[in-house]
């Protein structure tokens, strides 16, 4: 299982591309960045950076949505980072949250996210592709390599990523939730006639080392928030009676409102209606044991990748854990398996 690190592009920047290097020091496989432009700094900028100052680490949003870019424009993002730094990108993407919210616009169709996967996975891997009733490629970029990775939870996204993408990000950390979208992502994939574990499975939540559980859940809290905001998209459109599971949806019946000036902040005054169940579910706290535990877990479920959400107090602290005591251990786990 590779481990990744999700950052948010706070300023100043440097203090990013410190973090991405320190994770690459730590062995950390991904360095994952929030996508939301007007909160905070333009992430492709911050990836060039990242990736002229480390040697390994492979960079991308999580996630990017086909509303705020033209998608050739991002294609051509992706294919010239790669160029540059030898095909060390992937591009995660979904509907849209805060980065189109925040404009009071709305997520796109599924049937937009569909068209928009196969247009950038197509022009990011250099080849030709049919865009606005033309049929174009960028003639330099036949070098470059893209995978897609859609972010979902409700079924009909789960379906589509099985049925076109090349990985599958689910962001939280729940045993029972990741089984059934695992699931849901697989049995679609197989339908469509593709191989069902070619698909890749990346697991993303906060992440937390230490012992003091009540003061983590605190700095973790927000997530359950931010995880409420696609759940209640999923209520209204399949309702609470749907197949998707209880252990999702019913904690958002307290929820009132969200405030994107305060997304993804540890602390902030609009989660308070997220459960301390719900924390411990959906995220990841404890000592060392109890993340080699968890991560095991995911690991068994065929989850390739676990991504720390790394927003909050401990950044640096749960870094060198990860580094000195889990990766290695999760490392050694797969060894000693093969």
């Amino acid at each position: 299982m590779d481990i990744g690190v999700v950052l948010q592009t706070t300023p100043p920047s440097s203090r990013v591309v410190d973090l991405a290097k320190k994770a690459e020091m730590f062995g950390f496989s991904h360095v994952w960045t929030f996508d939301s432009h007007i909160l905070w700094q333009e992430p492709y900028v911050i990836f060039s950076q990242i990736l002229a100052e480390t040697r390994n680490v492979i960079v991308g949003p999580m996630v990017t949505n086909p509303a705020t870019r033209d998608w050739t424009v991002t294609a051509s993002t992706y294919a010239t980072l790669n160029e540059m730094y030898g095909n060390r990108t992937v591009c995660g993407i979904g509907r849209g949250d805060s980065a189109v919210r925040v404009t009071n616009g709305k997520p796109t169709t599924l049937a937009t996210l569909r068209e928009s996967v196969h247009v950038i996975r197509e022009l990011g891997c250099g080849r030709a592709v049919d865009y606005n009733g033309s049929n174009i490629r960028f003639p330099w970029a036949s070098k470059s390599e893209l995978e897609v990775w859609v972010a979902a939870y409700g079924p009909k996204a789960l379906a589509l990523t099985g049925e076109v993408a090349d990985g599958f990000i689910l962001q939280l950390a729940d045993l029972s939730i990741a089984e059934w979208t695992i699931k849901a992502v697989r049995d679609a994939a197989k339908a469509a006639g593709r191989d069902p574990m070619s698909i890749k499975i990346c697991v993303a939540a906060p992440a937390y080392v230490g012992n003091d559980i009540p003061y983590m859940r605190e700095q973790t809290r927000w997530f359950g928030g931010m995880v409420g905001n696609h759940v209640a998209d999923i209520v209204e459109r399949y309702g609470e009676n749907s197949s998707v599971p209880k252990a999702l949806t019913d904690y958002i019946k307290n929820r009132q409102g969200y405030d994107y000036n305060e997304h993804g902040r540890a602390g902030n005054s609009h989660t308070t209606f997220v459960p301390d169940e719900i924390i411990d579910r959906f995220c990841i706290l404890g000592n060392a044991d109890e993340h080699i535990r968890r991560l095991t877990e995911l690991k068994e479920l065929g989850v390739d990748q676990f991504a720390v959400y790394l927003q909050h107090d401990g950044k640096e602290e749960t870094l060198e854990a990860y580094g000195e005591k889990i990766i290695p251990a999760i490392q050694d786990l797969g060894k000693a398996k093969q």
